[in-house]
Formats: C-alpha cells, structure tokens, sequence
C-alpha cells in the first residue's frame, strides 16, 4: 500500500528525506531522495524543452515507495497548454542492475490542450544512475 507521501505538495519533499543520488532522465539530472521506504524523484536539472511546462528545479516527478527491488507510486506528466499542472497517474516497476536503473511503467490518459481524450497510452520512465550528489 502506498503511504501518505502520495499526497506531497508538487515541488516539495520532505525535509526528513536526504538526497541519496543523482541519476539521468531523458536528458535531465533527477534526484533520488529516500526515507525509509519512501521514495522520490525530483528535477535536479531539467532539460530546457521543460521549462516551459513548469518544470524547474525541484519539481516532483515520481513519489511512491520501494518493495524490495521494486518501486510503486505516482508519476507526473507535464505539458506546456497546462504549466504546473501535471497529471498524475500510478506507475510500478523493477530496480535494475548493470547498468543501476529504474524502469517504471503506467498507463494514462492522453490529454490535450489540458482536456481529457479518452484515449489511453503506456508510458515507460527510465532513470539511470549516474553518481552520488
């Protein structure tokens, strides 16, 4: 079961969690920042072609916890008809070795211009680990 973390303010972690390492997300610097089993992923340095969804430093893109060598939580995706409001949607999946990585999957609906289709797609989040920050 997933734990209140769900329910953080989009731009905020919590202050007891520590900043573990640094990993790579299609061409942004995430931070992985862990308390206990809770986990987060934020934008340490996000690719330019973000900002104009609202996506800055220490934006959330991930929250939820690890089960042993697996994550399950929430995910956001941004767009640039809504900056700075994303849509959320559950996301799973493995910690894998060699290389170091996460691999989550979901599926959410499609929106456009901040309006719902009815249409679904899977999306697939890769983070690779790339040194301790």
């Amino acid at each position: 079961m997933l734990s209140a973390a769900l329910a953080l303010p989009l731009l905020i972690a919590p202050q007891a969690a520590r900043a573990d390492s640094c990993w790579d997300h299609n061409g942004s610097l995430m931070r992985l920042q862990a308390s206990g089993n809770d986990r987060w992923f934020s934008y340490d340095q996000p690719r330019q072609s973000l900002w104009s969804s609202g996506v800055g430093r220490g934006t959330l893109l991930f929250n939820g916890q690890k089960i042993g060598d697996w994550y399950a939580g929430l995910a956001r995706v941004f767009s640039s008809a809504c900056p700075g409001q994303p849509l959320e949607y559950r996301v799973e999946g493995p910690v894998m070795q060699n290389p170091l990585r996460v691999v989550l999957r979901g599926t959410r609906e499609v929106f456009a211009n901040c309006l719902p289709t009815g249409r679904m797609t899977s999306d697939e989040l890769i983070f690779v680990y790339r040194h301790d920050c």
